[in-house]
């Protein structure tokens, strides 16, 4: 039998359990450490949006497709990640915002997309469960949705699962906290030593303390914390996620020359940084959120008026109220704060470090990942086959 190459892969959330999914589909054995037991960071508290449409034009929405090709196709083999190609409707309420979306669908790159802008009876028509009342909306099919709960146990089953049919091996560490990192070899707290010919490190938010701190010294990034909240089900299916106005002003991809004459944002979009996202869980609750918090130490409560805020505004588009909500959290997560898409640095040899997609890990983590193999380390990457529908 050939030597397999070998990687050991430290972090468990969606970028380092990407890299994972790639390391086998290109033949190395895979060792793979996590300091939780369980998923409890970043990947398990978001919205699990595959968010094409707010990505900026370039390389960032290139990444973007690539990666929900990707995640359609890996769905195929782990279904529970639960991928559903419902795509998105950004809501808006005034002209000025339905300016911007003008200029949004009018771009060269619409088509890429696949936007389209839609008066409000339109718009009740892709989703008939927005009853309420607003001007319009920017409907994305390019954008979808999977089980941020789900998704990382489905794709380290099918990572098993192959090993267990002869493939690659995955053997996978849960409640291991990395004590030291070098070239070839990571120790974690037990005292075992897990070798490799290569190590990638994905620490997410938890780069602030141990060897960890030490490969990340000076790197380009900054922690930032959200808020969120979750509801009972909704009887209604949504059949696209939701954003709402204030979303133009934070995501790239709607920095079109109307953006600047919005109306200045309200007090409480400034002093949080808020905007309005939805998405539905298959089990009918609905994901509301979020804010950001970029100053550290992040305090340890939750703000109770953003979730005021916020649920005020998915009751005006829905027209109805709320159910009852059951949990809210927060979360946090790592950004690079260069301008790039993340930061990927080699500090020894054979140790690679990839972090700080910030709030688009979910969206574009397995392209990230792609390119960590397939760029900087020269693997032929095999393109994965989305079933027909």
């Amino acid at each position: 039998m050939p030597i397999r190459p070998r990687v050991v892969i430290v972090g468990a959330g969606i970028l380092g359990t990407m890299h994972a999914v790639w390391a086998q589909r290109c033949g190395w054995d895979v060792t793979h450490l996590e300091r939780d037991s369980e998923p409890r960071s970043a990947t398990v508290r978001n919205f699990g949006l595959v968010w094409v449409s707010g990505r900026a034009a370039g390389e960032e929405l290139d990444l973007a497709l690539r990666a929900r090709h990707l995640w359609e196709a890996f769905a195929v083999d782990a279904p529970g990640v639960g991928f559903r190609p419902d795509g998105s409707l950004t809501v808006v309420h005034r002209p000025d915002e339905l300016a911007v979306l003008t200029e949004v669908v009018e771009r060269s790159d619409a088509n890429d997309r696949q936007v389209e802008l839609l008066d409000a009876e339109a718009t009740r028509r892709v989703n008939p469960a927005l009853g309420g009342t607003f001007l319009g909306a920017l409907w994305c099919r390019a954008d979808a949705v999977v089980e941020p709960g789900h998704a990382l146990g489905a794709l380290r089953r099918h990572l098993t699962e192959q090993s267990v049919e002869g493939g690659p091996t995955y053997e996978f560490f849960g409640g291991r906290t990395v004590t030291e990192i070098a070239s070839g070899v990571v120790t974690d707290h037990s005292g075992a030593h897990h070798r490799g010919d290569l190590v990638v490190v994905c620490p997410g938010a938890e780069h602030h303390a141990g060897p960890l701190a030490d490969l990340l010294a000076g790197a380009p990034v900054r922690r930032v914390m959200l808020q969120m909240m979750q509801t009972a089900p909704l009887p209604e299916r949504l059949t696209t996620s939701v954003a709402d106005g204030d979303s133009l002003r934070y995501y790239p991809g709607f920095d079109v020359p109307a953006r600047a004459n919005l109306e200045p944002p309200a007090e409480i979009v400034d002093r949080f940084a808020l905007q309005l996202l939805v998405s539905q869980r298959a089990g009918g609750e609905l994901t509301i959120g979020d804010t950001h918090h970029y100053e550290e130490p992040f305090d340890f409560a939750c703000d109770e008026r953003p979730y005021t805020e916020l649920a005020t505004r998915i009751e005006t588009i829905l027209g109805r109220p709320l159910p009852p909500i059951v949990r809210r959290w927060t979360g946090v997560y790592s950004q690079v704060a260069d301008g790039g898409i993340c930061w990927r640095d080699q500090p020894l040899d054979d140790v690679w470090v990839v972090t700080g997609p910030g709030g688009r890990g979910m969206t574009l983590s397995p392209a990230i990942a792609e390119q960590t193999f397939s760029d900087h380390l020269g693997v032929t990457t095999p393109d994965p086959v989305v079933a027909a529908r």
